[in-house]
């Protein structure tokens, strides 16, 4: 976590956020000693959230090929 002055945060302040980016959170003193966090926001949205696929595949056919992969694996490690 890097510590910056309110005066040295002023002066360069487009490196602040990247530096809070890559620490995770910086502060910032005034010469009050009062300290503020600059924290990155975080998306909200799950990274499983991805758009659908529009395919021509039914439900059977997606657990078909899904058992015959397995089976496929499970073949190679009982060589």
């Amino acid at each position: 976590m890097d510590v910056y002055t309110y005066s040295e945060a002023r002066q360069d302040f487009s490196s602040v956020p990247d530096s809070a980016e890559s620490t995770g959170k910086v502060l910032i003193r005034r010469k009050d000693s009062r300290t503020y966090a600059l924290v990155p926001e975080h998306p909200t949205a799950s990274p499983l959230d991805v758009p659908s696929i529009k395919a021509d595949v039914s439900t059977r056919e997606i657990v078909s090929l899904i058992r015959d992969q397995r089976r496929r694996i499970r073949g190679r490690h009982g060589e």
